[in-house]
């Protein structure tokens, strides 16, 4: 009976990962949050989001090249890569993830999180690495869309130290990604449930643009050094230089460590939503940038 109940709590997640960029939730494990953007009652999509602990695996040999991934590549030097903006703090840099590796592992820290307090439970390891092929597939699509919401997964990554040198997997210490999203008409807030459901978007310009984060996530061994706030004022920041005028946010209301962290950064819960969440016990928190 417990390996049945575990086959459909697995069946319901990959069904989840599959619809990750219409609708958002975060996970936050330990000290950190979860949320979930809610869902109106045109849109039935949700999206999965977690945190890490350990190492990515890498997968099975064939799979592995079907995925287009090398396990054992070293991470280059960060001023060989590409990119346009990037946030330096202490041991750790913050930017946009670039190499199909740096996707891997943010998927792992995902799927990691979701079976974090399930150690011992049977398929464990199984329903892990699944999950994180699905994740990394889904975080790939997403990312790779030139339609108006624009999607970017942000990374972490620790600095070579002098002649030290880490593989990619094991170089990323923490993730998020960054929605460019739009209301649909009517809309005041993300999510809202309108009494008759919209059919048509407004302008994408103006107000109606919006930032939205979700899948935060911090490695456990690298926890309390400060990864979380600087990756979201990284996100926050990126999304300002766009235009984009206010950000909004997912969290759980029993996770008081997270309301903190947000609260210290400015975030301030969306009372018109709070009422529409209430069976879900999230709160949608909302920062003008």
């Amino acid at each position: 009976m417990a390996s049945l109940q575990g086959a459909k709590l697995f069946e319901l997640w990959g069904k989840v990962s599959s619809n990750h960029c219409e609708v958002g939730r975060t996970v936050w494990c330990a000290s950190w949050t979860m949320s979930s953007e809610p869902k109106p009652a045109h849109m039935k999509k949700t999206e999965g989001l977690s945190l890490p602990v350990g190492h990515p695996p890498a997968p099975q040999f064939n799979r592995q090249r079907s995925l287009g991934l090398s396990f054992n590549r070293l991470k280059p030097p960060e001023k060989d890569l590409v990119q346009k903006e990037r946030h330096e703090f202490g041991q750790f840099i913050a930017r946009e993830a670039l190499l199909n590796e740096e996707y891997w592992t943010a998927a792992w820290l995902r799927a990691e999180s979701h079976w974090e307090d399930r150690p011992n439970e049977r398929y464990v390891e199984n329903y892990k690495r699944k999950f994180a092929e699905q994740e990394f597939s889904a975080i790939k699509r997403r990312c790779a869309r030139q339609n108006a919401q624009k999607c970017t997964c942000i990374v972490t990554v620790k600095k070579d130290q002098g002649n030290e040198k880490h593989t990619v997997l094991k170089s990323i210490v923490g993730t998020l990604d960054l929605s460019i999203r739009y209301l649909l008409n009517g809309e005041t807030f993300p999510g809202e449930r309108l009494r008759v459901p919209p059919f048509f978007r407004i302008s994408n310009t103006g107000p109606s643009r919006y930032a939205y984060i979700a899948n935060l996530c911090v490695a456990k061994s690298a926890r309390r050094q400060g990864i979380a706030s600087n990756m979201l004022n990284f996100a926050l920041k990126s999304a300002k230089t766009i235009g984009v005028e206010i950000a909004y946010v997912h969290v759980h209301r029993n996770n008081k460590a997270a309301q903190l962290m947000y609260a210290k950064m400015g975030f301030q819960v969306v009372d018109e939503a709070t009422v529409q969440l209430t069976e879900e016990q999230i709160y949608l928190l909302s920062l003008e940038i």
